[in-house]
């Protein structure tokens, strides 16, 4: 759950027919992504798959009186292939017995089938709220966050309580918290051996301890009785604030929902990760990158809450090293999104069989008054889909010389030759369903284009081979880009106005080794945050590969990774997808006509500021696709 809340008053929403100004409603909402029907969307709630009638399930925590935090209820969504979705227009559950009067917090859900069970039944576990306020700037209450239960035995269509809730009153009496809730159960094939049971699950609880640490409560949960749970002790001790590097981000003093997986790659290595949103991050500068546009416009983050969507790579617990009863040790970790994505939750998808995330895109850079006129706040991000991502032979990133300050890396040294590494790290690509949204859109290919240097004019960029007109605001761009030498600035352009002059730039800059989304100027009076989104990101050079065994003495051939991106447009939300493992999240807020549909995309490659002409070292497009028009 995350304790978000608005300090002006909410307006009351309602219906859209019910609205003084429908254009309001309408202008920055999106077509594809799952959207309560009107009110305040926070965290994605009970994500899962139920095998009995093929339908993806999604809650979402919902204020269905308003668009400011409050009165939190569950919504709930249905889909067979998580890209069209059928969203009730009542919560599915509403704050009123007396251990969730005040909020039905963010939980999990266990379908059908998953714990042997064939008769239909489908459990949310859930944090029940009675008390408020509850941050973790404030003393934690004792009781105002409890575990309960409610079943469906019709589908998902109504949910009861069980008699027996809460199923736990509260955190261990010990612990002194500074928060304890967003329930996730799951399998954890790698568990630490002290610790490992038969006939068990895993359940998580999100919180930290007071002056101490961020954690993650872990408990032993009884297979077949999912009342059952018994405490087993923090899974992480990392420390207040604890910043490896601008590669991992700030890892806070609370962590909020998070979500434990064990990924295998094709070689059958395996690692559990650990998904975590993470509060009280410290105000940072990234002195690699730009802190400004070249407007002199602040990044988007320090206007923002001060939290963060990471991940940690766990490794077993070392003994003898930490005073602490933590059950597992920091391995590495990253940035799962550097945008406004927030509260990732997922669950194992066995039709793709893959581990499945979506998470709650905010709308904290629109301003109240316009959140209020507009009266619905938030949506869900698309299905994502993790990966334990292995890359071999690898002998230098793009400017970094050392590749072990690259913290978001598990970094090892090639057998047989010491200038090679293997590195390790979590992957996150759009789930492969996506490509429906295609099925009735316009596509138009390219390949093999040299890129060249950012033109202002409009006729020249209109006839470039690398410019492609659109019709709607509704698009996907999928391209790979061989980055030069001596190339600068490499990336896309998204054009929003007839005369290209109101345009979202998104592209890698090779020397600081960041990605970027630049969005478009708008006046200052309107209040709008649109300042400059990044994420730290590189590319890889590798040796082709040599004898078996990972020896790569005998091969001497280098290439660099081609920069992928995909990005989905939907009328004010992008999502940017970097060679699967770099993900930026955005809103885009335009006024007047122009948001009604995109007018071009246009891929482009700048020099160094000591590089006068491209050669045969220019960035040149490998192959792009482009899809205008995309529906669910």
């Amino acid at each position: 759950m995350s304790t978000i809340s608005s300090t002006s008053p909410a307006t009351p929403a309602s219906a859209p027919d019910h609205f003084v100004n429908q254009s309001y409603f309408y202008r920055w909402r999106p077509s594809f992504h799952l959207i309560a029907p009107h009110g305040w969307l926070n965290d994605p709630c009970g994500p899962g798959y139920d095998p009995k009638t093929g339908l993806y399930h999604v809650a979402f925590q919902w204020n269905p009186n308003g668009p400011d935090w409050g009165d939190i209820a569950w919504g709930h969504s249905t889909s067979v292939d998580l890209v069209s979705w059928t969203t009730s227009n009542v919560p599915c559950l509403m704050p009123s017995a007396s251990y969730d009067c005040k909020g039905v917090f963010t939980g999990c859900l266990r379908p059908t089938g998953v714990d042997g069970k064939q008769d239909g039944t489908l459990t949310y576990v859930y944090t029940s709220v009675s008390r408020l306020p509850i941050h973790y700037t404030i003393p934690y209450t004792p009781g105002c966050e409890s575990l309960s239960i409610a079943t469906s035995h019709d589908e998902g269509r109504t949910w009861i309580r069980e008699h027996y809730n809460p199923i736990l009153p509260g955190p261990p009496e010990e612990l002194k918290v500074t928060g304890w809730r967003d329930p996730f159960i799951t399998s954890w094939p790698l568990a630490p051996a002290n610790i490992r049971q038969d006939n068990i699950l895993y359940g998580f609880l999100s919180g930290g301890i007071v002056a101490k640490t961020p954690t993650v409560f872990v408990y032993a949960v009884n297979r077949d009785n999912l009342a059952d749970w018994k405490y087993m002790g923090p899974l992480l001790n990392v420390g207040l604030n604890f910043r490896p590097s601008r590669w991992s981000g700030d890892f806070g003093v609370n962590w909020e929902v998070a979500n434990v997986a064990t990924l295998t790659d094709d070689e059958g290595t395996s690692r559990t990760f650990v998904i975590i949103g993470t509060e009280g991050c410290l105000p940072m500068v990234d002195t690699a990158s730009n802190s400004k546009d070249k407007n002199n416009n602040a990044i988007a983050r320090h206007k923002r809450i001060q939290r963060s969507q990471l991940w940690i790579g766990l490794k077993p617990k070392t003994t003898g090293t930490d005073s602490s009863s933590a059950l597992s040790d920091y391995g590495f970790g990253g940035i799962f999104d550097g945008g406004l994505f927030y509260a990732a939750n997922s669950f194992w998808d066995p039709l793709s069989k893959s581990r499945v995330v979506v998470g709650w895109i905010t709308e904290e850079d629109l301003p109240d008054d316009l959140r209020h006129h507009q009266g619905w706040s938030g949506l869900i991000s698309l299905p994502r889909v993790l990966k334990l991502i292995t890359i071999h032979g690898v002998k230098r990133a793009r400017s970094t010389t050392d590749l072990k300050k690259i913290t978001s890396y598990e970094i090892t040294a090639d057998l047989n030759n010491t200038a090679t590494y293997t590195i390790r790290t979590l992957g996150i690509v759009p789930h492969s369903n996506l490509r429906k949204l295609r099925d009735k859109a316009h596509e138009t290919k390219l390949t093999n284009v040299l890129l060249t240097t950012l033109n202002e004019d409009t006729a020249i960029i209109s006839k470039s081979k690398a410019f492609i007109p659109l019709s709607t605001s509704r698009c996907e761009v999928d391209a790979k880009i061989a980055v030069g030498k001596d190339s600068g600035r490499v990336g896309i352009i998204i054009y929003h106005s007839l005369d290209l002059d109101i345009k979202t730039l998104l592209y890698f800059d090779p020397v600081s080794e960041t990605f970027i989304i630049e969005r478009p100027q708008i006046p200052e009076s309107t209040s709008i945050n649109h300042g400059v989104e990044s994420v730290p990101h590189t590319l890889f050079t590798q040796v082709s590969a040599g004898n078996k065994d990972g020896d790569y003495s005998q091969t001497e051939l280098e290439a660099e990774e081609a920069l992928h991106i995909r990005a989905f447009y939907d009328t004010s939300v992008l999502e940017v997808f970097v060679n699967s493992r770099s993900v930026l999240s955005t809103r885009i807020y335009l006024s007047g006509t122009s948001h009604n549909r995109l007018y071009g995309i246009y891929l482009f490659a700048e020099g160094l500021k000591n590089v006068t002409t491209f050669s045969s070292e220019s960035s040149r497009l490998l192959s792009g696709s482009v899809w205008d028009g995309l529906a669910a």
